[in-house]
């Protein structure tokens, strides 16, 4: 059979301990993190570099063989994990570890698509360097796969997404040719930016192998505080404030419905609020860097004297130690995992821009009441930068799985209302199988196109992580 000559083939590219078949050692690879979905696979195959990549791809596309191309597979919009047909390859970039390069001076670092990004982070460190890019699961999501994403986090509102963050890349093409793109140049105007084409493409175009990261100055100080607003327009108005008197030393801006802490509350009980405040909303606020403790300690004690002054901030305080920074930050990191805790929800990863936010709350919240009575919200993201996790329960009452049964109707409602507020209905997640076919409905009918021709161009056999992103 032609696919025991392909498998045949791939051993001996990496090995035959690097070429899974057996279902139960690769069903990992398989099931998406949030385990709605498993699908199959024909192997999971782990290359240790970008010439076993290399090779890999071009008996994929000898053998018309499809490839999903996965990371740490921490989306969650099942873009890292095949369909049930089990005619594809997972090809796993785990093995693809290595920090190549550190250069300290210029401001950047060079890593293989398969470094985790918490060790990026300590690598940064070791010369006295940040990398931005702040998420959740930093401690399992892999670098290539932030980048496929263009994932974002909490630090956007400064610092910009993953795309913003990368300066070259090197990526396997569909039919195995290496583009060795990996540029350290902050100005390169020598044609089409063929980077940018490749970060957010989730897999579809080619498999990102390494990139050249931009690396920051490692802030002296830091301030953290958590405040409490009545609404999202008291919250908007205090970033307003916190960016006219911070200006680029504002990095987090982080919104917190009051269900979104209760949840976390519950369900970490260990934790306890830094405010005793029944307030609708709270915010999560840092400031990074400044020229001493004591200077960026009067700009966050000028931001909410301010926000007092003009009513919008009910209550507020000021970490006076790291570890009350740290409990401020795990109130808003475990949302997530409190979430899972307390049952089924349907998720939204929505963006619209900034200064409407308090507009599309206000309606879309009217809207889902009045069609799902009862339905509870948990509501929490990056404000700074117009992305929200909005998220909805099912009532009181009501089993999670019943409510979920009307998932269609309520994503119908929220994402009409995000394009009625000139919005996008994937802000970090990205598209993946989840959400390709309503990104058609909604995206404008030349884009779209313009996205299957590129597409077609670089994938003519259509073998890059199929059914996403497109269907």
């Amino acid at each position: 059979m032609e696919s025991t000559a392909f498998l045949e083939q791939c051993q001996a590219v990496v090995g035959a301990d690097a070429v899974l078949t057996d279902k139960q050692s690769f069903l990992p690879y398989l099931t998406d993190v949030r385990r709605r979905f498993t699908g199959n696979a024909l192997a999971v195959i782990l290359p240790a570099d970008v010439g076993e990549v290399s090779a890999i791809m071009q008996l994929c596309h000898q053998y018309w063989i499809p490839v999903v191309p996965q990371g740490g597979n921490t989306g969650t919009v099942l873009g890292s994990v095949p369909d049930s047909k089990g005619n594809a390859i997972v090809l796993s970039l785990k093995r693809m570890n290595h920090i190549l390069e550190v250069d300290a001076d210029n401001n950047t670092m060079t890593v293989e698509a398969g470094c985790i990004l918490d060790n990026i982070h300590t690598a940064a460190g070791q010369v006295d360097r940040m990398f931005p890019l702040t998420l959740a699961s930093s401690g399992s999501c892999m670098i290539g796969g932030n980048l496929a994403a263009n994932a974002g986090g909490t630090s956007v509102l400064r610092y910009g997404t993953a795309r913003n963050l990368c300066l070259g890349l090197q990526v396997v093409l569909p039919d195995g040719i290496i583009w060795d793109g990996l540029y350290k140049l902050r100005k390169n105007n020598t044609g089409y930016d063929l980077r940018d084409l490749f970060i957010g493409s989730e897999g579809t175009l080619g498999i990102i192998t390494a990139a050249v990261l931009k690396l920051f100055p490692n802030p002296r100080y830091r301030q953290t505080a958590f405040a409490a607003v009545e609404s999202p327009s008291d919250a908007l108005n205090l970033l307003n404030t916190a960016k006219a008197q911070a200006d680029t030393l504002l990095t987090t801006f982080e919104l917190i419905s009051r269900q979104s802490l209760d949840v976390v509350l519950k369900h970490f009980p260990d934790l306890r609020p830094p405010l005793s405040s029944t307030s609708p909303y709270h915010v999560l606020m840092e400031l990074n860097g400044g020229n001493s403790e004591d200077a960026l300690a009067d700009i966050m004690e000028a931001i909410l004297q301010t926000a007092f002054e003009n009513g919008s901030v009910v209550d507020a305080c000021i970490a006076q130690s790291i570890a009350q920074s740290k409990t401020m930050w795990m109130l808003r990191e475990n949302i997530p995992e409190a979430q899972a805790r307390a049952g089924k929800n349907i998720k939204h990863d929505i963006s619209v821009p900034v200064s409407q936010i308090p507009a599309f709350m206000a309606d879309t919240d009217a809207r889902l009441q009045a069609a799902f009575p009862g339905c509870r919200m948990t509501v929490f993201g990056h404000l700074g930068d117009g992305s929200l996790h909005y998220n909805v329960g099912a009532p009181e009452g009501i089993e999670d799985d019943e409510f979920l049964a009307k998932q269609d109707a309520v994503n119908q409602v929220v994402y009409d209302n995000v394009v009625r507020f000139n919005g996008a209905i994937s802000a970090e997640h990205g598209l993946g199988a989840l959400k390709h076919q309503k990104n058609v409905h909604y995206k404008d009918d030349t884009e779209i196109q313009l996205m299957r021709q590129i597409k077609q161009a670089i994938d003519p056999l259509g073998l890059m992580n199929p059914g996403k992103v497109l269907p």
